[in-house]
C-alpha cells in the first residue's frame, strides 16, 4: 500500500518544515519538500503532521479489574487522541516471569487499537528472575520504594540488588519513589488522630517522602551504573535532587505528567477522591505553576507520560478518602493538554513531539521505528488542526473512567486523524476500533 501525505507542516523534535511524506507498506520512505502524488493521497494542507505519540506509563487493568479499564477501550481512547504506541503495566496482574509475559502477549492479540510494549514488576523475592523477564521482551521493570497498589516495596538492599541487575542487563527501570517509613508513619499519626478529611492526602504522601526516596534511588542508580527513570516527578525540589545526581554522571531521567503542571494541591479539599493520586498535586500558587513550565522548557524533564490509572466516578466515591483508589485518567487528554500548552506559548510544538514521542521512544528502546517522522520509521502519524479546539466534557471521555480532571476546559488544537503503520485508525475523535495494534519487543523490533 502506497500513500502520500501532501501539503502539511511536518513537526519534529528540533523544528518544523513544510514537507510531504511518502509511505510504502506501513513505513516512511521519503520526507521531502515536494513529492509526486503516489497511491492514496492524504491532503494535510493547513495541518500539522506529527509522529504518533508514545506514552510509556499506562495502566489498562487488563487482565484484571476491567470494569476500570480494558485494552480495547483504553487503546480506543489512545488512538482517537493521537497516541499510537503505549507501554502498559497493570498492578492487578503483574508480570514477574517470562511465562507471565508470553501469556499476556497471547491474551492481548487482537485487543489493542495501537501498538504496545509491556513492562514487568520487580518483587523483592523475584529479583533473580529479572534476566529471563528482560529477555522475554519487556520494555522496563517497574519498581516501588513504597507498597502501593498491592505491589510490595523494595527497601534499600533490594533496590540496590535490582538496580545492579538492570545495569548488568543494560536494561531500563521506572521507579515510583516515596519513602515507605515516612508514608507509614504519617498514615499512623493521621489515623490515630481520627483524620479522614481530604487534606490527609498531601500530609500522608508528603514531599519529604518523595525527596528521601528519590535521593536514595539516585545514589543507588549512580553507584550501580543502571539506567533509571523516576516516575511522575512532582515538584522543583525533587528535580533539583535529580539534577545533582545527573551532574555526577547518573543515567537518570525525570518523567513529567500533566497533573503536576496544572492541578493545585488544594483542589483535593473540594474534589476529594477525584484528586487522589500519588504523589499528589503539589502546586500551591500560579507562580509555582509557572515555575513548573519553566522547568519543562529547561530540559529538567526528559519526557511526558500520562500515568493513566482510571477509576470510574462510582469507584472513586466508594468509601472515604483512605479507601478510594489512587489514580487519574489521562490517555484521552494528554496530547490535547500539550497541544494547548504549545499554542499558548508555554512550550513549542517541537517540545510536544520531543517530550511525548521522540524522547520516550528513545529512552525505552522503541526508536528509530517509533517517535519520529523519519525514513524507515513506522508510518504512525497524527494530523492536527492548530486552529481547532476541543472542549473537554466527561461525556466525551472514551476511557471507561468516564470523567476527566480537565472537564470544563477548552484545549486549543484538535487531532484530526491518527494513522498506525499507514492505516487510518481514528478520525475526528472517533476510533475505528480495528484492533490492529501489535506487540513491540524492544529486543527484536530493530531487526524487522
Amino acid at each position: 500500500m502506497e500513500q502520500t501525505i501532501k501539503g502539511g507542516t511536518v513537526v519534529g523534535a528540533t523544528g518544523q518544515t513544510r514537507a510531504d511524506i511518502a509511505v510504502l507498506d506501513g513505513r516512511i520512505v521519503a520526507v521531502e519538500s515536494s513529492l509526486p502524488e503516489v497511491g492514496e493521497v492524504i491532503d494535510a494542507s493547513g495541518l500539522l503532521v506529527l509522529p504518533g505519540m508514545v506514552d510509556t506509563h499506562v495502566h489498562l487493568m487488563d487482565p484484571g479489574p476491567t470494569e476500570r479499564e480494558d485494552f480495547p477501550t483504553g487503546t480506543r481512547a489512545a488512538a482517537a487522541r493521537g497516541v499510537t504506541t503505549i507501554i502498559e503495566h497493570t498492578h492487578s496482574h503483574p508480570l514477574r516471569s517470562a511465562g507471565d509475559v508470553a501469556e499476556k502477549v497471547a491474551y492481548l492479540q487482537g485487543r489493542s487499537n495501537v501498538d504496545f510494549a509491556l513492562a514487568a514488576h520487580t518483587w523483592p523475592d523475584r529479583i533473580d528472575d529479572m534476566p529471563e523477564v528482560w529477555e522475554a521482551g519487556v520494555a522496563f521493570f517497574k519498581m516501588f520504594t513504597c507498597t502501593t497498589h498491592g505491589v510490595p516495596a523494595l527497601d534499600g538492599a533490594h533496590l540496590l540488588k535490582a538496580l545492579a541487575q538492570v545495569a548488568k542487563l543494560d536494561g531500563r527501570t521506572l521507579i515510583h519513589c516515596e519513602d515507605e517509613s515516612i508514608t507509614e508513619e504519617a498514615e499512623r499519626v493521621l489515623k490515630a488522630a481520627g483524620r479522614d478529611d481530604p487534606a490527609i492526602l498531601f500530609e500522608w504522601r508528603n514531599r519529604e517522602a518523595e525527596l528521601v526516596a528519590i535521593a536514595a534511588a539516585a545514589v543507588l542508580t549512580e553507584t550501580t551504573g543502571a539506567t533509571a527513570t523516576f516516575a511522575h516527578v512532582s515538584c522543583p525540589e525533587v528535580l533539583a535532587v535529580i539534577a545533582s545526581a545527573q551532574a555526577r554522571g547518573a543515567n537518570i531521567a525525570a518523567e513529567a505528567c500533566p497533573q503536576y503542571m496544572t492541578l493545585h494541591e488544594d483542589e483535593v479539599l473540594e474534589q476529594g477522591a477525584l484528586r487522589k493520586f500519588t504523589p499528589p498535586a503539589r502546586i500551591r500558587s500560579e507562580g509555582e505553576e509557572t515555575a513548573m513550565w519553566d522547568l519543562v522548557r529547561s530540559g529538567a524533564y526528559s519526557h511526558f507520560s500520562t500515568d493513566h490509572a482510571p477509576s470510574t466516578m462510582a469507584q472513586k466515591s466508594e468509601g472515604g478518602i483512605w479507601e478510594a483508589p489512587f489514580g487519574l485518567p489521562g490517555i484521552d487528554t494528554t496530547l490535547a493538554f500539550l497541544l494547548d500548552a504549545a499554542i499558548a506559548g508555554k512550550i513549542t510544538m517541537s517540545d510536544v513531539v520531543r517530550m511525548y514521542a521522540t524522547a520516550p521512544a528513545q529512552r525505552y528502546g522503541l526508536a528509530p521505528r517509533k517517535g519520529a517522522l523519519s525514513v524507515g520509521a513506522d508510518a504512525d502519524i497524527v494530523l492536527v488542526d492548530p486552529s481547532g479546539s476541543w472542549a473537554v466534557r466527561d461525556e466525551d471521555v472514551i476511557s471507561k473512567a468516564g470523567w476527566s480532571p480537565y472537564s470544563g476546559r477548552t484545549m486549543a488544537g484538535r487531532v484530526v486523524a491518527t494513522y498506525l503503520a499507514g492505516v487510518e485508525v481514528a478520525r475526528d475523535g472517533v476510533c475505528h476500533d480495528g484492533r490492529l495494534g501489535t506487540f513491540m519487543n524492544p529486543r527484536s523490533m530493530h531487526d524487522s
